[in-house]
This record gives C-alpha cells, sequence and structure tokens, in this order.
C-alpha cells in the first residue's frame, strides 16, 4: 500500500509540475516588449475598456543551514499572463500597448521592492514561511495601489501628457 501511494504522489507532483510549465506566461525582460499579439485573452461582454494586462509576481524559496543560522534562497519572478490579458482592436493604437507595457513593468518595480525587502529581512526557522508571505501580500497592495494611481493620473492612456511622464519615470526606474 505504501509503494502505491508514494507512486500516486510522485505522478501527482510530475502533473503539477507539467501543467505549470505549460501554462502561458511571459516572463519581463528589458529586451522583450509585448505585442498586441500576446493579448490574447477572451474580451468580457459589454466591457467598454480598450484592454487589459494581467501581470504579476511569483516567488519560491528554500532555505537551508543550521538551527541558529538559516540561509533563505528566492526565486521572485514578474509574469504576463497572455490568456488573461486582452485588447479590443478597433479602441487600440501603439499609445495603448506602451500604456499596457508600463503596466507590466510596474509590476517589475515591485518585484525588485520585493527581492529588496526579503533580502534585508532576518528570518527564523519558526518564522519564513509567514514573513515571506507576509511581506509579499504588502508587496501586492503596493503594486495593485500604485497601479491604480497609474490608471487614474494618465486617464487610462486618455491624458498624453501624463502618459508621457509616466513613460519616462518608469523607464528611469527600470534603469536603476
Amino acid at each position: 500500500m505504501l509503494k502505491f501511494g508514494f507512486g500516486l504522489v510522485i505522478l501527482l507532483l510530475l502533473s503539477f509540475q507539467q501543467s505549470l510549465q505549460g501554462y502561458d506566461t511571459i516572463t519581463w525582460s528589458a529586451e522583450k516588449r509585448l505585442s498586441w499579439k500576446d493579448f490574447k485573452g477572451k474580451i468580457p461582454p459589454n466591457n467598454r475598456a480598450a484592454a487589459t494586462t494581467a501581470s504579476g509576481i511569483t516567488y519560491r524559496f528554500s532555505t537551508s543551514g543550521t538551527k541558529d543560522n538559516i540561509e533563505v534562497d528566492f526565486k521572485i519572478d514578474t509574469y504576463f499572463y497572455p490568456t488573461k490579458s486582452w485588447y479590443q482592436p478597433e479602441l487600440c493604437d501603439e499609445v495603448i500597448l506602451s500604456h499596457e507595457q508600463l503596466h507590466f513593468d510596474i509590476s517589475e518595480l515591485y518585484a525588485r521592492k520585493l527581492r529588496k525587502r526579503l533580502g534585508e529581512a532576518t528570518f527564523t526557522h519558526g518564522n519564513v514561511k509567514a514573513k515571506v508571505r507576509s511581506i509579499y501580500r504588502k508587496i501586492n497592495i503596493e503594486l495593485n495601489d500604485f497601479q491604480n494611481k497609474y490608471d487614474d493620473e494618465t486617464n487610462f492612456s486618455r491624458d498624453r501628457e501624463q502618459q508621457l511622464i509616466w513613460n519616462e519615470e518608469i523607464a528611469k526606474a527600470l534603469l536603476k
């Protein structure tokens, strides 16, 4: 019975790993700019928005060390989710694509903040999981607030002057 249970666990883990590998994502890169071909999601019925970008931050970590000295290694990525992102071609132009790219870029800036905060944190064997989760949640709240501020100040890209200001500020921040 034990062999059957262990085999089932391995099979489930392999299935889970394959499903993650098959998940449609684009990892943030300074060289890769989004194009409208990347927006593969279905437009929600009666939605008047021109486009929606689904992006986010993921993390994984591992621990090692002794009882008194813990080392934590982190892997943090910023992803764009094509099947959850969509656009209405008749409403979109290159300015709107640039606006959507900045949403993805802002997610990357907050991934960097997450790396920094996790790197500065002090962990124990007893608190590492809860502390990482807490820092991650705080960063996601800040990210959401900043994304909303971006949309508000640019009026969803309609305020071209503000859009140019945001383009410049985010580009500078990404160079740091």
